[in-house]
C-alpha cells in the first residue's frame, strides 16, 4: 500500500464525487433504490456512488468531502502503518474529527478498514459519519476503483470488521494484565500407594472422592502487548474429599491414621469420607493463544504450587435400625499441613482441563497411608 495512492483516490472522491456529480444528478427525478453515478478518471480510477434518492445526494455536500483531504491523508497514513506490522488479514481503526474540530458540520466518525486479501490484491474501506461509505478496491492488475455507499455496515464482511476492531482493541487494553475467578471441579485419587506390612492400599469410591478449587488468578503479561505469554499467580481454596469404598472408615488411633472396617455387621454406612480444606498459591507460565479475529483459541499453562491445610474433618453417614445418622468429627487426622506440588491446564476455546500432583504425602511419615494425592477435571470459569 503506497501512501500516494490512498490521497489521490481521496482527492477523486472529494473533488468528483461530492460536487460535479451531485449537481448533475440533482435536477432529474427521484430514481429507484440504489441509483449509481460512475465517474471514470484519467488515472484510470472509478468513482462510483450509491444512492437511495436525489434528496440523499444532494446531502453530500453538507459532509464537506473537500475539506476532509488533508485529514483522511493522516488518517490513511495511521492506517498504512498499522497494517505492515498487523498479524491479521484486516485491521480498522476509528477515528472522530467532529470531535476533535468541533462546529466545522465534519463527519462524527471515520473507520478506516484494510483488507488484506492475498499479497497482490488490497482493499481499504473508509466510513465517513453512519450515513457514507468510501470503499477503494485495487485488483492483482493495478486496477482501482472507489465506491460511496449510503448505507456501510449492513455487510457481513462490515459487521465482521467492526466486531474485530473491538477484539483488538480489547485486547491490548485489557489483557497487560487479567484477574480472573476461578472455579475448578474434578475428582482425587491416590497414587504411589505403599502398603506396610498386613496393611492393603486405600480403596476410594472414584465418583465420591470430589475436587472442588475456587479462587483468584491474577495472569500479568511478559513482553509486548502481543506477546501471548503471561504469568499466573493464586491465591485459591481447595475441597478435596477422599471417600471409601465398602463399609469401611477413616479412624486415627494410637496417633495413627487408618481404614478400617465397620465391626457390627448391623451399621451399614453410606458415606465415609475424610475431607481437608486448603488454601494454595499456584505459579504458572501461561500461553494464550488467539485467531485472525482476535478469539481465544489454544492455552497451556504448566507450573507448582504451595499450600497449606485449615482444616479437616471425617463424615460418616449410616443407617441403625431405620434411623439415618450423620457424624462429624474435626481434627488433624495426621494430615501433613503444608503441601505442594505441580499442576498446569490446557484449553481451546471455552474447555479447559486441569490436574494437580502433590509431590509430598497426604500423611506424615509413619503415621498414615504412604501415598500421594492426584487431583484432575474441568476448569468452569478461568482460563
Amino acid at each position: 500500500m503506497k501512501r500516494p495512492f490512498f490521497t489521490l483516490l481521496l482527492l477523486a472522491a472529494a473533488a468528483a464525487g461530492a460536487a460535479a456529480p451531485a449537481t448533475a444528478r440533482a435536477a432529474r427525478p427521484p430514481r429507484a433504490p440504489d441509483d449509481t453515478i460512475v465517474v471514470r478518471l484519467p488515472n484510470q480510477a472509478t468513482l462510483t456512488l450509491l444512492v437511495r434518492d436525489a434528496a440523499q445526494l444532494r446531502e453530500l455536500p453538507k459532509y464537506h468531502l473537500d475539506s476532509l483531504t488533508v485529514r483522511l491523508a493522516g488518517y490513511i497514513a495511521q492506517a498504512e502503518a498499522a497494517a505492515k506490522t498487523a498479524r491479521t488479514e484486516q485491521v480498522t481503526l476509528e477515528f472522530y474529527p467532529d470531535k476533535d474540530t468541533p462546529g466545522q458540520r465534519l463527519p462524527e466518525q471515520i473507520r478506516i478498514t484494510t483488507h488484506k486479501q492475498n499479497p497482490n490484491a488490497k482493499r481499504v474501506d473508509v466510513a465517513l459519519n453512519k450515513a457514507f461509505k468510501i470503499k477503494v478496491d485495487t485488483d492483482a492488475d493495478g486496477n482501482r476503483s472507489v465506491k460511496i455507499n449510503s448505507t456501510p455496515g449492513t455487510t457481513r464482511a462490515d459487521r465482521e470488521a467492526h466486531r474485530d476492531s473491538l477484539r483488538i482493541k480489547n485486547y491490548e487494553r485489557n489483557t497487560s494484565h487479567v484477574a480472573n475467578f476461578v472455579l475448578d471441579l474434578g475428582l482425587n485419587a491416590l497414587a504411589n500407594q505403599h502398603p506396610g506390612a498386613g496393611q492393603s492400599a486405600v480403596d476410594l469410591r472414584p465418583g465420591g472422592s470430589r475436587y472442588v478449587n475456587l479462587g483468584f488468578d491474577y495472569a500479568q503479561r511478559l513482553g509486548g502487548k502481543h506477546s501471548p505469554l503471561y504469568l499466573v499467580v493464586g491465591p485459591e481454596f481447595a475441597f478435596n474429599n477422599y471417600m471409601l469404598n465398602g463399609n469401611n472408615k477413616w479412624v486415627n488411633q494410637n496417633n495413627v491414621t487408618s481404614v478400617v472396617g465397620e465391626a457390627n455387621p448391623a451399621r451399614q454406612y453410606d458415606k465415609t469420607k475424610l475431607a481437608t480444606a486448603t488454601v494454595n498459591l499456584p505459579l504458572m507460565l501461561q500461553l494464550k493463544l488467539h485467531d485472525a479475529h482476535y478469539r481465544p483459541t489454544f492455552a497451556l499453562a504448566a507450573g507448582g504450587f504451595v499450600g497449606y491445610r485449615l482444616a479437616s474433618w471425617t463424615k460418616l453417614k449410616y443407617t441403625t435400625d431405620g434411623t439415618t445418622y450423620k457424624d462429624k468429627d474435626h481434627g488433624s487426622y495426621n494430615l501433613e499441613d503444608f503441601q505442594y506440588g505441580l499442576q498446569g491446564t490446557i484449553g481451546y476455546g471455552n474447555l479447559t482441563l486441569f490436574a494437580k500432583y502433590n509431590l509430598n504425602p497426604l500423611f506424615k511419615a509413619g503415621q498414615g497411608p504412604d501415598t500421594q494425592v492426584v487431583s484432575f477435571g474441568v476448569r468452569l470459569f478461568g482460563n
